[in-house]
């Protein structure tokens, strides 16, 4: 079995070999490439030394050389080179007390966490699979190298990253693996919320997104998300849905992958209609990797509020009266415990706090709407509805997509056309106000926000000439 190696990769190979080394490109990359995908990055073991493979080498930094770990540079390009080893004992679920430089390519693979990512290669002497990775890469599964029990015990993280490479690669997690997960679920506690959310959110992304299921009834969720566990086991008893809370948001997260088309399940491809998919795909595609992570938390966590103000009338109906305030202020608390940067925060309370907005049917309304909103994230917006409603009955969803459709419309009307949706957008600013004899302090703020009103009613008076007019009709006029 051949793989191409970068030639930049290959270069440091055969310049380790060529000293007497012995170097392999291993993991993620050697996984990647017999699945035909392109490798992120390409990570290289070798026999050498840290300092020996420094020596070799006119550019290099320490990436992490108490472990091995040095960057070798090339032409502005950076390549990870660790030295072979054998992790010592594991006293907090993550960490090894000390690490020890070996000779034996074996005894590195053996201390890796998974079958697939523990295989080598170098164009000498082809592949290296010690633990039968290529069997289950061709059969689909995710198992740990050696005892399951040990590697998770190693570093507890493991047990989340196997959820997320079933989710990437749409893998089974085989059955020992996983009653490991189950067994061990409570040393996640001993990992940091940082690591946690990096895996979490590739996991949001996956094609398989819906595993996140997996990490739920496992009993990881528990450790990390236990607002996830409530919503999973809330019925809503409501006939706009059909699904437990946190299966609703699972489904919402699959359809917001459809958009994307990251999604690998045709059946989810079926539950939107072909002129909404049109629509959102046309909306997906102006978005980058870190708004689509945003929009599939924001779907994680629009109705996570709603285990808590779930009333019941007399008739055994279920009531949510305001869950998009209480879900945003909980999306706020998971977010930051979780580490996510204030940027992401803050649009995803945003989409959550809105999600469920109600406009009236007019342009003036919807102006009004989009400016309170903030036109940023009104494209996202709109995914988010279109997700939440295709993750609900079949009750009035004509009508609940026409209404998105119709925002979208606007909404692009609106951005063709440049209509003035902030205090920034008017045709006049605050040293025009000075000028035309305005004192500055608060008084001129409340005369821009009386500005902004009235433009978000008549988009046509935004012009200089008609601001100044209309501001000496204001009885509030300071000279």
């Amino acid at each position: 079995m051949k793989i191409q190696l970068p030639e930049k990769v290959n270069r440091i190979i055969t310049t380790l070999q060529k000293h007497g080394f012995e170097a392999y490109a291993v993991g993620g990359c050697v996984r990647d490439s017999f699945l035909g995908r392109v490798p992120g990055d390409w990570d290289i073991t070798t026999s050498a030394a840290p300092e020996e493979t420094k020596s070799l080498f006119a550019r290099t930094f320490d990436t992490g050389i108490e472990h091995g770990t040095i960057t070798v540079l090339l032409n502005g390009e950076g390549f990870e080179v660790t030295t072979y080893r054998i992790d010592g004992e594991y006293e907090d679920n993550r960490h090894p007390k000390k690490v020890e430089f070996t000779d034996n390519l074996k005894l590195d693979l053996e201390r890796r966490d998974f079958t697939i990512n523990a295989m080598a290669y170098n164009d000498k002497r082809g592949l290296v699979d010690e633990f039968e990775g290529i069997k289950d890469l061709k059969d689909g599964i995710i198992r740990c190298v050696g005892d399951a029990g040990q590697r998770f015990d190693e570093d507890a993280l493991r047990m989340l990253r196997a959820v997320r490479f079933a989710g990437q690669l749409g893998f089974e997690i085989e059955e020992e693996t996983r009653n490991a997960i189950v067994q061990r679920a409570d040393r996640l506690e001993n990992i940091s919320a940082e690591r946690i959310r990096v895996e979490l959110t590739k996991l949001l992304v996956a094609k398989e997104a819906g595993r996140l299921r997996d990490a739920y009834s496992t009993g990881m969720t528990r450790y990390f998300l236990p607002e996830l566990d409530k919503a999973m086991v809330t019925e809503q008893k409501n006939p706009h849905h059909v699904y437990t809370v946190g299966e609703h948001s699972i489904h919402g997260i699959e359809i917001m992958n459809c958009f994307f088309e990251v999604t690998s399940d045709r059946k989810m491809y079926d539950k939107v209609p072909e002129e909404v998919m049109i629509t959102a795909k046309k909306i997906a595609k102006k978005m980058n990797k870190k708004q689509h992570t945003i929009l599939c938390m924001a779907m994680l966590l629009h109705d996570i509020a709603k285990p808590v103000v779930m009333t019941i009338d007399g008739d055994g109906t279920g009531h949510f009266y305001g869950h998009p305030q209480e879900s945003e202020k909980m999306a706020k608390k998971i977010m930051r415990r979780l580490t996510f940067d204030n940027e992401s925060i803050s649009k995803v309370c945003r989409l959550v706090k809105f999600h469920d907005y109600r406009i009236e049917d007019s342009s003036k309304a919807f102006r009004r709407a989009v400016s309170k909103i903030g036109a940023d994230i009104m494209d996202m917006l709109f995914l988010v509805e279109y997700a939440d409603v295709l993750s609900q009955s079949d009750k009035m969803l004509e009508e609940k997509l026409s209404k998105i459709n119709s925002g979208v419309e606007r909404f692009e009307y609106i951005t063709q056309n440049a209509q003035p949706l902030s205090i920034k957008e008017l045709a006049l600013t605050g040293a025009d106000l000075i000028a035309a004899g305005v004192k500055p302090g608060p008084n001129m703020g409340e005369i821009l926000k009386k500005m902004l009103d009235k433009v978000l009613d008549e988009p046509e008076a935004n012009t200089k000439e008609n601001l100044l007019e209309y501001l000496k009709t204001m009885d509030d006029f300071s000279l």
